[in-house]
């Protein structure tokens, strides 16, 4: 069903009559949320001059856009040569990927980057960036997802706080130069004696077959794991996932060709303007209050005032009566007499973490309802804390929007590690949002990512709990049973066709919509943990 269009010029200037004459980190309810960062304005205009900007660090946050140069020169003019960029220092920057110009290319290799720490400039081991990331996208035949707007890219990868940059991209079919290291899945280089794992688990130990794609080392006499984290069974034969193997297959006849005009992003999410554990705000901090920002906050004024950090928990009974007045006239006479809801949890809205909200597309797009969760993972890595969830957002956000050129950030909700969940994309964290996070599903869903790589590392139980409140609420909101199935209509995809009518769980892992290893092995396990404390939080 085609999403319905509501311009945010009206809820601006309603908002804005409401809103007291004061700065608003001031005017903003509540304590502000520790470990979140407050919103930043700045001059930037989003659009097409805007997405190849290389802007100075700043309080609003920047992109380096650096284009790959050819690293091998002794192969044939013909040969598709590895590409990449020498050691340098650039401007500070968090957060890594690597874009193209044809969005429907594919990347068929291998792309590693090392990184140096501001701190202490002590450089990183060599890192996988995941390549494959078309599957997170708008639907197809959609005007976010028309051809000109949109880049081909790489997952983002949060490295920290960086001033120095390594990069190399290796066709696939293509060994790596002669002397290189191969990388762990952890960034770090093999300890001696040991055999390099690739995708994102851990160095196999001595006498153990490396694994590949995102799965977790496999044990002595076992044959390697599938990209999906799954084991082959003896005697059949074992697929690869998104990386190289450690011990390279003989080279095909010639490498598959790089996508055209490869450049490396380094982003940097901004500074944030408050005190993150006092929560004070900083001297000059203190910023006009856009029109974006208005609109965002006034997307859920029927949870929370206007220019709120945080929309706060709420019991059982208040969420009941919440969802009468939110939704009742749409409410049955049995749904009104026993209402299968949970309790609203606490949500960190974009004011809470910073969103930069001049950089996104101005209007908000929304479906009809949500009738199922599709559930995520970042594939950022894992090494950020939970008062960097933020900082790591906002990176995501730039990144999606000036790198990839989307119109807001991709995913509905995120979730750190800590379980605090965090809203996505702008609109109404109770309305039904059209996000971009399952190509071909988008319609009609929600997408609910958890920050991090969980192909081969367990979720955090605070994380998996989080996913469970937040579907327990949000599906309950539009009388979804997150233990049931539900029909979706496909808008085209690698799974299945456009136009397909699909029978899928209220709540599943991004690779049943389309063939992904996302949210990786270890988060997919939990997902029917996950749809029974979600259905016990709704009172089912």
């Amino acid at each position: 069903m085609r999403g319905f269009l509501a311009s945010s010029i009206g809820v601006t200037c309603a908002a804005a009559l409401a809103l007291p004459l004061t700065p608003p980190a001031v005017a903003a309810t509540g304590r502000p949320v520790p470990g979140a960062e407050a919103a930043t304005s700045a001059a930037l205009t989003a659009g097409p001059s805007a997405r190849r900007e290389s802007a100075g660090p700043s309080a609003a946050g920047s992109t380096q856009s650096l284009p790959l140069t050819r690293l091998t020169r002794e192969r044939a003019a013909d040969d598709p040569a590895e590409q990449g960029l020498s050691r340098r220092t650039v401007r500070p920057f968090s957060l890594v990927g690597v874009v193209w110009d044809d969005p429907a290319a594919e990347l068929h290799g291998r792309v590693q980057v090392r990184t140096r720490e501001a701190a202490t400039g002590v450089w990183s081991g060599w890192q996988d960036v995941e390549t494959h990331n078309a599957d997170h996208a708008a639907d197809p035949d959609t005007a976010e997802g028309a051809p000109g707007r949109l880049r081909g890219s790489t997952a983002p990868l949060w490295v920290g706080a960086s001033n120095g940059v390594e990069l190399r991209v290796t066709p696939e079919g293509t060994d790596p130069e002669p002397g290189k290291t191969p990388a762990t899945g952890d960034g770090t280089a093999p300890k001696p004696g040991k055999t390099p794992a690739t995708g994102d688990s851990a160095s196999t130990k001595p006498g153990k077959t490396p694994a590949t794609g995102d799965s977790a080392s496999t044990k002595p006499g076992k044959t390697p794991a599938t990209g999906d984290g799954a084991s082959t069974k003896p005697g059949k034969t074992p697929a690869t996932g998104d990386s190289a193997a450690a011990t390279p297959a003989p080279a095909p006849a010639s490498a598959t060709p790089l996508p055209t005009g490869l450049r490396l992003e380094l982003v940097d999410p901004g500074e944030a303007t408050q005190d993150e554990t006092l929560g004070a705000a900083r001297p000059g901090a203190l910023q006009p209050e856009t029109a974006e920002a208005v609109a965002a906050s006034t997307a859920n004024a029927d949870l929370a005032a206007a220019g709120a950090t945080e929309i706060p928990a709420l019991g059982r009974a208040e969420t009941e009566r919440e969802l009468l007045t939110l939704r009742g006239s749409e409410l049955t006479a049995a749904q009104k007499a026993k209402p299968y809801i949970g309790p609203r949890p606490g949500i960190v809205t974009r004011r809470g973490w910073g969103a930069n909200e001049r950089w996104r597309e101005s209007r908000f797009v929304y479906t009809s309802k949500v009738k199922a969760a599709f559930v995520h993972h970042t594939a950022t890595g894992n090494k950020y804390t939970c008062a960097q969830a933020p900082s790591v957002i906002r990176g995501i956000y730039r990144y999606h929007v000036v790198s990839m050129g989307w119109r807001d950030i991709g995913y509905n909700f995120l979730v750190d590690k800590c379980g605090r969940i965090y809203e996505g994309r702008a609109g109404g964290v109770a309305k039904a949002v059209l996000g971009a996070h399952t190509r071909g599903f988008n319609t009609n869903t929600m997408g609910i990512a958890v920050l991090g790589t969980y192909g081969s590392k367990k979720p955090s139980k605070a994380a998996v709990k989080a996913v469970a409140r937040l579907t327990a609420w949000k599906l309950g909101l539009f009388g979804a049973n997150p233990r049931g199935k539900t029909y979706l209509t496909s808008g085209g995809g690698n799974l299945y066709r456009k136009g397909k009518n699909v029978r899928l769980n209220v709540i599943s892992g991004h690779r049943d919509g389309f063939s992904t290893a996302c949210p990786g092995l270890q988060l997919y396990r939990k997902l029917g943990s996950t749809r029974s404390t979600s259905a016990r939080y709704q009172g089912r």
